[in-house]
Formats: structure tokens, C-alpha cells, sequence
């Protein structure tokens, strides 16, 4: 039997003319489209903040300054049908090199070495058919004027 356990996530919300930086991925049973912010669990022994500088790097290879936190959120939900539960660090940040801002998306890479594309999306890209994750994330942004 599998042991459920509560993980620790940080994500970041790198903001620029009313839109955040997402990945979009979806459930592969039901094929539910979900946008989530760049980050990934939390290292023992390592600090949220300090999970944030290290899952940008390792997912885009980019070094950011300006770490903030905005908000926690918990997170129940199910996924690939499991259940999840996730404790998770919103965070808030600024690439180095402004010439990100600029770009349409950036190319991206899991830990495990999987491939994906992370995009600039505003508030109009996220409904209830294709929310973004997790569950208070918008209405967090929205409540701070991250997202127009």
C-alpha cells in the first residue's frame, strides 16, 4: 500500500505587463489542461527561498534576484488519478538579464531531464476548464496585482 505523504513545494511567479511565467501540462487520465508557476519541492534542510534559486537554475538555467516571499497555500488535489497534498511557498522574483521579459517562452527542463516549455500567460488564459495550480494561486495574484 502506498504511503501518502504532504509534500513541500515552492513555485515562483515571475511577472512582466500583466502576465506570469507557466507551465502547461495536462492530467494524463483526464486530460484536464493546468498552468503552474516555474518551481519544485523543497530540499531537507533547504530553505524555500533557497528551493526557488535552485529549481529556476536547474529548470531554466537562468540565475534570479529579488526573492520574495507572497503567500503560502495548501493544496489538495488529485493528479494522474492519486491523490496530492502539497504545503507550497509562493514566491514572487526577477530574472537577471532583462531580455527574458522579452522573449514569447523559454525552453525548459524537469529534473528528470523531461523537456518543457514555460510561456507568458495572462489572467484570460486561465478558466475553470484550464486552471492555473494550485487551487488560491489566482486569487492570491489577482489580490496582490500580480495578474491584471
Amino acid at each position: 500500500m502506498a504511503t501518502h505523504r504532504i509534500r513541500a513545494l515552492a513555485l515562483c511567479v515571475f511577472h512582466h505587463d500583466g502576465k506570469i511565467l507557466v507551465n502547461e501540462f495536462t492530467d494524463p487520465i483526464t486530460k484536464q489542461t493546468f498552468f503552474r508557476p516555474i518551481g519544485g519541492g523543497i530540499d531537507f534542510g533547504e530553505t524555500s527561498a533557497d528551493a526557488i534559486v535552485r529549481e529556476v537554475q536547474e529548470e531554466l538555467d537562468l540565475p534570479i534576484t529579488d526573492v520574495q516571499l507572497i503567500g503560502t497555500l495548501e493544496s489538495l488535489f488529485t493528479y494522474a488519478g492519486k491523490p496530492g497534498h502539497e504545503i507550497v511557498r509562493v514566491y514572487d522574483a526577477m530574472f537577471v538579464d532583462s531580455a527574458v521579459y522579452e522573449l514569447p517562452y523559454l525552453n525548459a527542463q524537469e529534473s528528470d531531464g523531461a523537456a518543457f516549455t514555460a510561456a507568458w500567460h495572462s489572467s484570460a488564459s486561465f478558466t475553470n476548464e484550464s486552471p492555473l495550480v494550485p487551487e488560491g494561486l489566482y486569487d492570491l495574484l489577482k489580490k496582490i496585482a500580480l495578474l491584471d
